[in-house]
Formats: structure tokens, C-alpha cells, sequence
């Protein structure tokens, strides 16, 4: 019986066997103890020690331009115009509000109208521009915005200047519609870009004194159309066409569709350019029917290139946002890949600002220094505006 005991001993051994062996007795011997406990570790990284990644920018905020391609008086041009943007907005609803003015309390309503941020006091954009804008208190105990007096006889030289220049006008709405697929433009869209072109804010009621040229008639949805008389040939020639009688070779560095071809042809420069003159001439004229071709067709594209770089040729600075163009995306058969397009065309195009909202520049326009090289009596006239904006108090010399 002891020998059987002691074999019974030997042979059946506990299954958990205590790691250390301790002079107190275990209370829960069923209970598996480990001698060391990493739950005082941290086994998540913090936050701090995580590579943080860059979010992708937004076509809001991401420029159009690498650093590496950027022009800077391109773009300083287009920061410019967001410096002046209240005072253009500004002077342009002001003018058409009775006496020009406008209760004070209303104007902090109309952000989009008066062209400050939303959400900004108007009162923060006045003092900006202290020789244009004039603040005071009205009988009633309100305060009201207006002109100042100088400002007044600012807008006088201005209107003056439109009516000696509206001839130049006609001619280039004329030009606009000649360019059009169906020869017509509604009205409100050569109002809302009437500023591009230099257009009187009152042109709706001037087209009736020019019969042989326009002609308004109502459309189907009531808008007011204006449609294009007479074809005047001598107005059907682009300006890219008229440099190329000055300078050919010039005019033949305007625009580039290259060849696709294979790379074992190893060219050298001077023959690829002569390969690529293949695909780029002839040109289309923006004056032809070129709205027929195939849409994805070469032909088709060249003639959006010649559309745009003549639609820019009309404008006072040679410049339009995205949103001039769109405005006129219809009537000259664009597509969704304009921007695309142009930005295949840096020889005569420069686009600044970002992805969604960016400016177009007609290279040609300008000269190295980012100066326009014929510069239209109203660029003049909005670059003094520009001068006494910016000026604190009056320091006007017998050469203003």
C-alpha cells in the first residue's frame, strides 16, 4: 500500500506548477500568476511621435503655377485686383443707387454687392480708401456711405471717356458676336462682363442707335437677346492673323500641337519644331464655322485655342477670369477641358491664381516687365483710380 502511494506520487504531477515559490501559501492556487506585468506599457504612439501627413490641397487653395513656372508680375496682378476688389464693387452698386448713397446698416448686409468678405464689418473697408468713400450722419440719425466729392468728378471724367469711346465698343461687341456660334448673345451676359470690354453700364439702351449692326429680340425664355446684323468681313480678322502679316514666325510660335511620334526618330530640335508645324498650321480662324468639326478633333481644338486668344485679344487687359469665360461657354462651343487646354499653350497663354478659381493672361499683351504694351484710355484712367485709392490724404500735382 506505501509502495503504491509513493508511485501514485511520482507519476501524476501538477498541471500548473507555481513559477516561484513563495513562504506565503496561494490563496487561489487555480489562479496562474506571472512574475512580471506590462500592462503599465503604452502600447499606442502618441501623436506627437506620428508622421503627420499633408492633407492634398484643394483646387480652392492649390496654385495654378509651380514655383517653378510662376511669373510674378502675372501673378501680383491678380493680387491686386482682390486688394481693389471692394473698391470696384463698391463703386460700381453705389453709382447706380439714388443720390449715390447708401444707408450704412444696409451696406454691412451686402457682402457679394460691395465685394468685402462675408461675415467682415463694411466699416473695416471704408477707411482704406478715405478719397473715395465718405461716411456721415443723415437728419434721420442713420449713417450713410457715399462718394466723397473728388470721387464725384472722378466718375464724370469717366463717363465722358465711355462716350467718347463708343464706337471702339460696338465694334467689339460686334466682333463678339461674329465669333458666336449662332451670331446672338443675351443680354445679361455682355452685361456681366461689360467691365472686360469696357462696355457703358447703360449699352442696353444704346444699341437701339446702331440698327444696322444689332438687332435685340426676345428668346424663348424671355431674356433679352441681341443678335448680329450685317457680317462686316473687314471685322472678321483675328488679331493673331494680323501678326501673322507683320511677323510669321512669331505668329507660327503662338500656339503647339505636337506630333506624336516614336523616340527612335531622334530629332533635333529645328526638325521637330517642323514636324510639330504640320499638326499647328493652318490655323482655324475663331471667325469660321469651326463649331462643325468633330468636338475631340485637332481641328476642333485649334479652333478653341484661336476663340480664346481673340476673346482676350478684345478685352481692355488682355485678361478674364474663369468666370468671364464661362459665361460665354455656349455660344463659342467650349468644353470641360479648357483649362487643360490652355494650360498646353504656354507660349501665349499664363494662367495665375488657383485651380478653381484662376485668371488667363494673353501673353502677347504684355511686355517683360508684366506691363500691357498698348494700354486702352480707360486702363489709364482705372490705374489713377487705383493711385488715389490707395492714398491716405490729397496729394494731387499739376501732372494728375
Amino acid at each position: 500500500m506505501a509502495l503504491l502511494r509513493f508511485f501514485s506520487r511520482t507519476l501524476i504531477k501538477p498541471e500548473n506548477p507555481p513559477l516561484l515559490r513563495s513562504s506565503s501559501p496561494n490563496p487561489n492556487p487555480n489562479f496562474r500568476t506571472i512574475p512580471f506585468s506590462t500592462s503599465f506599457l503604452i502600447t499606442k504612439t502618441p501623436d506627437k511621435f506620428k508622421k503627420k501627413r499633408k492633407k492634398p490641397e484643394s483646387a480652392r487653395t492649390k496654385p495654378v503655377q509651380h514655383d517653378s513656372t510662376r511669373i510674378s508680375h502675372f501673378e501680383s496682378l491678380v493680387g491686386r485686383d482682390a486688394h481693389f476688389r471692394f473698391l470696384i464693387r463698391s463703386k460700381e452698386f453705389i453709382s447706380k443707387q439714388p443720390e449715390h448713397i447708401l444707408r450704412l446698416d444696409d451696406a454691412g448686409k451686402l457682402y457679394r454687392e460691395l465685394g468685402f468678405p462675408r461675415g467682415r464689418k463694411v466699416t473695416r473697408f471704408i477707411p482704406q480708401h478715405p478719397l473715395i468713400f465718405q461716411t456721415y450722419r443723415h437728419s434721420d440719425g442713420k449713417m450713410w456711405l457715399g462718394f466723397s466729392e473728388f470721387m464725384e468728378d472722378l466718375l464724370d471724367e469717366e463717363r465722358a471717356l465711355m462716350d467718347s469711346m463708343e464706337v471702339d465698343r460696338v465694334n467689339r461687341v460686334r466682333k463678339l458676336l461674329m465669333m458666336t456660334k449662332d451670331k446672338r448673345i443675351l443680354m445679361s451676359k455682355i452685361h456681366h462682363t461689360r467691365l472686360l470690354f469696357g462696355i457703358p453700364e447703360d449699352f442696353r439702351d444704346r444699341v437701339g442707335k446702331y440698327p444696322d449692326y444689332f438687332r435685340v429680340v426676345t428668346g424663348k425664355d424671355g431674356n433679352r437677346v441681341l443678335e448680329l446684323v450685317n457680317w462686316d468681313p473687314s471685322l472678321a480678322v483675328s488679331e493673331l492673323e494680323r501678326q501673322f502679316m507683320v511677323d510669321e514666325d512669331r505668329a507660327e510660335r503662338a500656339f503647339k500641337f505636337p506630333v506624336k511620334h516614336g523616340k527612335e526618330l531622334e530629332l533635333g530640335e529645328k526638325d521637330t519644331r517642323k514636324l510639330n508645324l504640320l499638326n499647328t498650321l493652318p490655323l482655324v480662324s475663331p471667325y469660321s464655322d469651326g463649331w462643325k468639326f468633330d468636338v475631340w478633333t485637332l481641328d476642333a481644338e485649334k479652333y478653341r485655342v484661336g476663340i480664346l486668344h481673340e476673346f482676350l485679344s478684345l478685352t481692355l487687359e488682355k485678361r478674364a477670369s474663369i468666370h468671364h469665360i464661362v459665361e460665354f461657354k455656349d455660344e463659342f462651343s467650349l468644353t470641360r477641358q479648357t483649362y487643360q487646354m490652355l494650360k498646353k499653350q504656354p507660349q501665349s497663354f499664363y494662367l495665375a491664381g488657383t485651380e478653381m478659381n484662376w485668371t488667363v493672361f494673353l501673353k502677347d499683351g504684355y511686355d517683360e516687365n508684366g506691363v500691357l504694351i498698348s494700354k486702352d484710355p480707360q486702363v489709364v484712367f482705372k490705374e489713377k483710380l487705383y493711385k488715389y485709392a490707395d492714398m491716405q490724404q490729397m496729394e494731387i500735382t499739376s501732372g494728375a
